[in-house]
């Protein structure tokens, strides 16, 4: 069995790696969109570990643009193998792929259109929406701890990662020469104590592992200070008579950000100004949370005895049609808003982030990791000056970062989840989806913690399993 390591190496965006069996079957574990520098992004996108056409199947660990969101692509490049999903995200992806490629072509024309310069080749968008909707008819849906084999000779089994809705982490076990070997994958693991969902269930034992390390040499704040956090952000800046502008991922982060409003509107803890979810996915993808309760934690469970819908309050307005969004700019009150995509790199936060960064008395909030060269992560570093649609903007609004809403496990989480494994059977852990500095942090905190056979692979970089 081999293993090639081709997306989120050394970054954490593109998830993306391959395993080769000795029968000749090929697995892809994600198949993420990198995010990034225009040109890098390009260049990497357009490429797969191998021809997409002798790929057997996905192996997917969760929705999220940055595990799922080249699988049009690789359908578009002449895959027509299988997708395996939890049942919930195969739900989420039937949204946001289609999502995706309508930003992609959407995106694509407003730069031709807006921006590109006379002698600038047309941008092409990676996929279109027949891509989408190609590639999801080839998704298998499959539940937790419902052990599946997507070729033969490979057994697969999912469990809940805790991170977004219907997220899993998986254990590929492979028997090869009368040799069981197994591979695990995090995928993105969850930060325990988190609401709506449950924290993340122990994996099999398994011989090696590939892990995130997001938050390697990172300790999250207490998730429980989080609402206050929220309520004092909001309350400060309404004050002011400013906007609180928030880039939030439509799956996981908008509905936990809804819920905690939702309960600081309960208390009366936040002053009555409206709220807007300007997301058409989020909309979608907040119904799709109302139809899976099996993925909720107790704490969700108990409330919804008390509050029979904690994603929406009296001034909360979901956003679908364009001309509303349009409006959300020309109204000059103060107002939250909460818009895709997590790190500003497309989407209508950027027409908002726009219309609000120049404004002193607004609050631009920051509740998600924002990988490098995003304009979610120039905002973090509070650059001066900040380009949105290629025009620059001064950035005088106010910039809030919050680390209370990671859906990511920090590093005690990670060393803790890591240390719970077979360390007799454990040979080999490798560190992806995450900046160099933090991968070396966490590897340091695994060595101190007695797991010292640790790698950090690079792109395209192959080992034998």
């Amino acid at each position: 069995m081999k293993l090639t390591f081709w997306g989120a190496a050394r970054t954490v965006t593109g998830s993306m790696h391959l395993v080769e069996l000795e029968s000749g079957h090929k697995l892809l574990l994600d198949c993420g969109l990198f995010q990034g520098r225009r040109e890098e992004a390009k260049q990497i996108n357009g490429t797969f570990p191998a021809e997409a056409s002798e790929i057997d199947a996905v192996l997917l660990s969760h929705a999220h643009i940055d595990h799922s969101g080249m699988l049009p692509g690789l359908y578009r490049a002449g895959f027509r193998g299988r997708v395996y999903a939890t049942h919930a995200t195969y739900d989420l992806c039937a949204l946001m792929l289609l999502d995706s490629a309508h930003i992609q072509e959407k995106d694509a024309y407003f730069f031709n259109k807006n921006i590109r310069k006379k002698n600038e080749p047309k941008v092409t968008p990676l996929y279109t929406k027949d891509d989408a909707e190609g590639m999801l008819n080839l998704f298998v849906g499959v539940g937790y701890r419902q052990p599946f084999h997507p070729v033969e000779g490979c057994e697969v089994e999912y469990r809940d990662a805790g991170h977004i809705l219907g997220s899993a982490t998986m254990t590929l076990t492979v028997t090869e020469g009368g040799m069981e070997k197994r591979l695990g994958f995090t995928g993105d693991l969850g930060n325990p104590g988190r609401p709506i969902l449950r924290d993340p269930q122990p994996m099999l034992p398994c011989d090696w592992l590939i892990t995130e390390s997001t938050y390697g040499g990172k300790v999250h704040e207490p998730a429980d200070k989080a609402k206050e956090a929220l309520a004092d952000v909001v309350s400060r800046t309404a004050g002011r008579g400013g906007k609180v502008i928030i880039p939030a991922f439509a799956v996981g982060r908008t509905q936990e950000l809804v819920y905690a409003l939702d309960q600081l509107w309960n208390e009366e803890r936040i002053p009555h100004i409206p709220v807007f979810v300007d997301s058409p996915l989020a909309v979608n993808v907040t119904g799709v949370f109302q139809t899976h309760p099996e993925c909720y934690d107790r704490e969700l469970l108990d409330y919804l005895m008390t509050d029979d819908d904690p994603f929406g309050f009296e001034r909360l307005e979901y956003v679908r049609k364009a001309e509303r969004s349009k409006q959300l700019n020309g109204m000059r009150v103060p107002m939250v808003i909460i818009s895709a995509s997590g790190m500003a790199e497309h989407g209508r936060i950027l027409h908002h982030l726009r219309n609000n960064v120049e404004d002193p008395k607004s609050t631009v909030m920051i509740v998600g990791y924002q990988a490098e060269h995003t304009l979610g992560k120039r905002i973090v570093e509070r650059r001066q000056e900040v380009k949105i649609f290629g025009q620059p903007h001064r950035l005088k609004a106010e910039v809030a970062v919050m680390n209370y809403f990671s859906a990511h496990a920090d590093e005690p989480g990670l060393v803790g989840f890591i240390g719970d494994l077979d360390q007799d059977r454990l040979q080999t852990t490798f560190l992806v989806h995450g900046d160099i500095e933090r991968q070396q942090k966490l590897e340091a905190a695994l060595n101190d913690a007695g797991i010292t056979d640790v790698a950090i692979p690079t792109r395209g970089e192959t080992v034998e399993l």
